[in-house]
């Protein structure tokens, strides 16, 4: 029999037989991870999987390779601050359908877990929220191999007046050097490179750059999976703040 304990994220949960169900969590030591938790339809364990609770898992199985099961113990459930909360929800939603699309199964992602916790704990803070979900999908992508460099033109080497970001390479552009160019360049607000005001207005145009390279790139290296539809959910909410 093998066995390990840790603790995560719950990304997901679906009915698997009569009583039981089946859970995905991200974890700091065994990154994306399923299960089987017997009883998981019960009043007693229900309340503890739903998306985002942090729990305490002991995953079993017979053989690496299988499902295994898991048991669990509630640590933190962040159910609270976002049914309450129409920008919490969509975010708290967005960022376990992202992680759930695109983290490998069983590999580990300490940096990216952390920041996730990080992220999930400013759940219900609305001020703060829309900015610190732009900074995890850039940490998100740097994580998956698909970071961008906003450091410096990638046509002049200059560091002033970038305005625009290269869909093929991810690098700043210029504004002087995209030229007649521009039309085809994606937008490179100052708060996507870490500078100027950080309206909600700025940070959808930032996203938006961020989505390309998350469903044009990564998600097309692991097979062209759509994006998925509670990101868009989470980018009209913050609009709506914004507005």
């Amino acid at each position: 029999m093998i066995t390990w304990s840790d603790e995560g994220a719950l990304l997901a949960a679906r009915p698997f037989g009569e009583t039981s169900m089946i859970i995905e969590v991200f974890t700091p030591q065994h990154g994306r991870h399923a299960g089987v938790v017997r009883g998981g339809t019960s009043r007693k364990v229900a309340p503890h999987l739903q998306p985002g609770s942090q729990i305490a898992v002991t995953w079993k199985a017979r053989l690496n390779d299988h499902l295994g099961s898991f048991t669990i113990e509630p640590i933190r459930s962040r159910a609270a601050q976002a049914m309450g909360d129409r920008l919490a929800l969509a975010g708290l939603n967005a960022v376990c359908a992202l992680l759930g699309r695109v983290l490998p199964e069983r590999e580990a992602h300490l940096p990216l877990y952390e920041r996730t916790i990080a992220l999930l704990d400013l759940l219900g803070q609305s001020d703060l929220w829309p900015l610190a979900y732009l900074r995890w999908e850039q940490a998100l992508l740097e994580e998956m191999g698909f970071a961008m460099d906003l450091s410096a033109c990638a046509v002049r080497g200059v560091n002033e007046d970038l305005a625009f970001v290269s869909p093929k390479t991810g690098r700043a552009v210029s504004r002087d050097a995209a030229g007649e160019w521009a039309d085809r360049l994606l937008p490179l607000p100052p708060v996507l490179a870490g500078k100027g005001d950080a309206d909600n207005d700025q940070i959808a145009i930032a996203l938006g750059t961020t989505g390309f390279f998350i469903e044009k790139r990564l998600m097309r290296s692991l097979g062209d999976r759509p994006m998925p539809a509670a990101r868009q959910r989470l980018i009209d909410a913050i609009g709506r703040q914004g507005a």
